[in-house]
């Protein structure tokens, strides 16, 4: 029988591989850290994880759906680890493949309510959405939060922005807008305004309500 972690880091690699639009069998061997390639597709292929159609490989429909659960564990647990313990890079990854492995789903969507359903992991990867992502009910008071629902007087550093268009990111990171920058709010109305070290800036309450900030000190 073989080991359900070198399971889970295949259906890992399979669905980030897709993610890239590489679903080249030759590109999971070459991508694969597996010390057996051949027997973990055997394996891949006897537990209907894989469908291979000559050199292509890409996740079944069971495959797929554990495929998921694994990347939402893995990259919320790194949303987790860098906002909330703001640890660093490096030591992140380690951590995150272990916690991928043993977060049930209830505690999974626990972290992400507890996080604010974040959509993409520190690296800009898309994090698959949970049930508690589609009822946005809010059990706890979540870390992250919109500036638009801050604490007016409040200090906070922005953690990421989802803007509406893409060319906003480029003006609002022209400005110091950015993910990473602290920032005092100091009013929500009739614009949001906003002090980043000596500088006050006023945006659109629109704008507010895509970055995402989380509280410090």
């Amino acid at each position: 029988m073989i080991d359900k972690e070198r399971i889970d880091e295949a259906l890992e690699l399979l669905w980030m591989l897709q993610e890239e639009g590489r679903s080249e069998l030759e590109r999971f061997r070459l991508s694969s850290d597996d010390p057996d390639v051949d027997e973990l597709l055997t394996a891949l292929k006897e537990e209907f994880l894989v469908v291979t159609e000559g050199k292509i490989i890409h996740l079944s429909e069971k495959g797929t759906l554990l495929g998921r659960g694994l990347i939402r564990r893995h990259r919320l647990a790194e949303r987790l680890f860098m906002d909330v313990f703001e640890m660093k890079d490096e030591a992140v990854e380690a951590d995150a493949c272990r916690m991928e492995h043993i977060l049930s789903e209830e505690l999974t969507d626990s972290v992400c309510t507890f996080l604010g359903h974040p959509p993409t992991c520190p690296h800009g990867k898309p994090i698959p959405k949970g049930e508690c992502c589609k009822k946005y009910k809010l059990e706890v008071q979540p870390v992250v939060t919109r500036l638009s629902d801050f604490e007016v007087g409040s200090r906070a550093r922005i953690v990421f922005i989802i803007p509406s268009e893409a060319a906003r990111l480029g003006r609002l990171s022209s400005i110091g807008i950015a993910p990473g920058s602290t920032i005092r709010l100091l009013q929500k109305m009739p614009s949001c305004v906003i002090q980043i070290d000596e500088t006050t800036i006023a945006i659109d309450p629109a704008i507010a309500k895509e970055i995402l900030v989380k509280k410090v000190a």
